[in-house]
């Protein structure tokens, strides 16, 4: 089976990182399922990800490892990984101990865009 079609159809485990080495990780409430946050993750962060069960993250502002929550506590458990078709990118569907985003929200999608305006979003 060549690359493709193991990555596609088989079951290997084969991340497809971009060429900067990262990969797109949405976050939903593993819960509710309504998506918490965007984030991207290279080999290390997949890597702590797994060992740990709490989300880690490459931040592309510090260019290093971070653990969600590492200084405001409010980590994200990590309930399960769904990995898209070609592999390059990932659901991680999470329960967490706080809000999500650092504005201290729920959410980091907590508006939407409205007749060319930002509106916040109505529960």
């Amino acid at each position: 089976m060549g690359d493709t079609t193991e990555r596609e159809t088989g079951s290997r485990f084969m991340p497809k990182f971009d060429d900067k080495g990262l990969l797109t990780a949405v976050v939903v409430h593993h819960e509710t399922r309504a998506v918490l946050m965007v984030g991207f993750m290279d080999q290390v962060a997949l890597d702590a990800t797994r060992e740990t069960g709490l989300a880690h993250f490459h931040s592309r502002s510090r260019g290093k490892l971070w653990q969600k929550g590492e200084t405001s506590g409010h980590v994200l458990r990590v309930q399960s990984i769904l990995v898209d078709c070609d592999q390059d990118a990932l659901v991680l569907s999470c329960i967490p101990a706080g809000p999500t985003c650092h504005t201290g929200v729920p959410s980091c999608f907590y508006r939407v865009l409205d007749d060319g305006a930002l509106q916040p979003v109505k529960s």
